[in-house]
């Protein structure tokens, strides 16, 4: 088994490109021709069901408001429902003939078991299933003490979509429906400080891409990957935890640079509608791809060099457990409470440690975009 192991090594790869570089040109014509006719004849999605988990902001919310002006129904799921009825709203003006709210969770099965049940229960059908929640970090691994958040960044950015998914394909079967996935490009592109949610990425499009076998063409499934993009996650929005429950502290933003998130959505739901597999925000990362496949090393040396501009590693301390030092003007530490006296989640700081013990100010950060 070895020499023949050792055989097709030599073999397989040249001969491989060869039938890729002959075979090219005709998979490129058909290509082309598919993209044509689905770009003539997308699917309309009047009047459709939508369901789009972690609608409350960001992404999601961007998402809604494309469906709602395809004058879709809508379904718009996310824990905080303060926010979601001001987005119904909005969708509404903008053409949505229905929309219904639910505050659910979408790490838990019953939460999505109900509503997915509530929305065939009002509408009938589920033709779309959307799923946008997802949760970053900017922390290196080796400096993590509160181990915590690492089974609630798996649970939002991989079991978040799988359990939502698992409850509604009976009924996108039903529609020959279409399920879209917020990924990200970290799921093939590794960047410092972001190695767990790159993990839970790279989850969750192998997932995805694996359901494509097993689905066939009876549910159609759109992985979106983004770059940099200016949304809720990377704009500040620290969240604080009160018992189990999750919630965001509105207030505290800093000011990012990066692609727009109505465009990225635009993106995402015109390609949804012309059933193309994937949708990419910038489409120049495709370039390190090649670099990763046939130079990896040019890709590594290419990371450390603009890692190396930069100085030392300056490791944040977000998610690490670790105190951070905030110094005033007049040198001294600032009170680490807000107004009603309860500890006020900085970035750094730790949830699951910081209620447990109200005195005591542990940082962490978990950043959640939905």
């Amino acid at each position: 088994m070895d020499i023949v192991n050792r055989l097709l090594n030599w073999v397989v790869p040249p001969t491989s490109l060869v039938i890729l570089a002959f075979a090219w040109p005709a998979l490129s014509f058909v290509s082309a021709c598919e993209w044509l006719y689905n770009a003539f004849y997308p699917e309309d999605i009047d009047d459709k069901v939508v369901v789009i988990t972690g609608a409350s902001s960001g992404i999601g919310e961007q998402i809604a408001y494309e469906y709602a002006k395809r004058r879709a129904n809508l379904v718009l799921v996310a824990r905080r429902e303060f926010r979601l009825k001001g987005i119904a709203e909005n969708a509404r003006r903008l053409g949505a003939r229905h929309v219904l709210t639910v505050a659910a969770d979408v790490v838990r099965e019953d939460d999505c078991k109900r509503f997915i049940n509530e929305a065939v229960n009002l509408f009938g059908r589920i033709d779309h299933l959307v799923n946008t929640a997802s949760l970053g970090h900017t922390f290196y691994f080796e400096e993590v003490t509160d181990t915590s958040v690492f089974p609630l960044l798996m649970d939002i950015n991989f079991w978040g979509n799988v359990y939502p998914t698992y409850v509604a394909l009976p009924y996108l079967h039903e529609t020959r429906g279409k399920i879209v996935v917020n990924a990200s490009v970290e799921n093939w592109l590794p960047l410092p400080r972001m190695s767990l949610y790159s993990a839970a990425k790279a989850a969750l499009v192998n997932f995805y891409e694996t359901m494509r076998f097993e689905l066939k063409e009876e549910v159609g499934i759109t992985i979106a990957t983004h770059g940099w993009i200016g949304a809720e996650m990377t704009r500040g929005k620290f969240m604080l935890e009160e018992g189990a429950e999750m919630q965001w502290k509105e207030e505290r933003e800093v000011h990012v640079t990066g692609g727009p998130v109505e465009e990225f959505a635009k993106l995402i739901v015109s390609g949804a509608c012309r059933g193309e597999p994937y949708v990419k925000y910038p489409s120049w990362y495709d370039v390190f791809l090649l670099y990763r496949v046939f130079a990896p090393k040019v890709l590594r040396w290419t990371f450390r060099l603009l890692l190396a501009t930069h100085g030392a590693r300056r490791a944040s301390l977000v998610g690490t457990g670790r105190p951070l030092a905030i110094m005033e003007g007049n040198g001294r530490h600032p009170s680490i409470t807000e107004g009603n006296g309860r500890p006020l989640l900085l970035e750094g700081q730790s949830p699951r440690k910081l209620f447990g013990s109200p005195s005591h100010a542990s940082p962490s950060s978990s950043q959640r975009m939905e």
